[in-house]
């Protein structure tokens, strides 16, 4: 079984992959994994990989396809691709790979999320700066104000990407270069959209039951 989750930054792409992947013996192929195992394992297309990056240069879709491939042939069970493809011509190219190794995706699922919603959401994450216990600012703040429930510190602190206005900003990159290959997906019949802010239970279920 060949999957693809798709959805904004921080729509919960990460822990649902994570769970199917174990659940389904699937392997996970996220983007920046696979690039930098290539490079470090010395592959042909990782050796090319690396001149491109070493020169200051974005790695092109040809490149990453090809990186892709190399994982693909690890992964016998089938695959859940996090953080591609990214666009249209890179769900294309895509698809033509797939095809050309006898293989195609069996899923498309878009976890759709409401913007100011994930905006309040992601911004309002912080964690203990001693022990890592995560919190936020609505759905979940300490026993007592201040206070780690875990460790008991006193000190606290929020990635610099979630801040609102950075949110804000990944969300529209997002709107303006990946949505558009919703629509790709919809008009072949692979594409099933979940309710992405529903607990993270529920979006499990939600998706398994379009697995079957």
């Amino acid at each position: 079984m060949n999957i693809i989750l798709l959805g904004p930054p921080g729509a919960g792409k990460g822990t649902q992959s994570d769970f199917l992947a174990e659940t389904y013996k699937l392997t996970k192929l996220a983007t920046g994994d696979m690039l930098r195992a290539a490079v470090k394992a010395g592959t042909p297309i990782g050796l090319k990989a690396k001149a491109v990056m070493e020169a200051g240069q974005l790695v092109s879709d040809d490149i990453m396809i090809g990186i892709i491939r190399d994982a693909i042939a690890q992964a016998p069970g089938g695959f859940i691709l996090d953080g591609f493809p990214r666009t249209t011509a890179q769900a294309a190219a895509l698809d033509e790979m797939l095809h050309s190794e006898g293989l195609k995706l069996n899923h498309v699922i878009e976890l759709k999320v409401d913007d100011a919603a994930l905006v309040a959401r992601i911004s309002g994450r912080y964690s203990c700066a001693r022990c890592g216990a995560g919190y936020h600012d609505t759905f979940r703040t300490p026993v007592v104000d201040g206070v780690c429930d875990a460790c008991g510190s006193t000190e606290f602190s929020r990635r610099a990407d979630d801040k609102a206005e950075t949110v804000a900003k990944r969300l529209e990159a997002y709107h303006a270069q990946t949505a558009p290959i919703i629509p790709y997906y919809r008009d072949r019949g692979t594409l099933k959209t979940v309710d992405g802010m529903a607990d993270i239970a529920d979006v499990t279920r939600q998706i398994t039951a379009i697995l079957g």
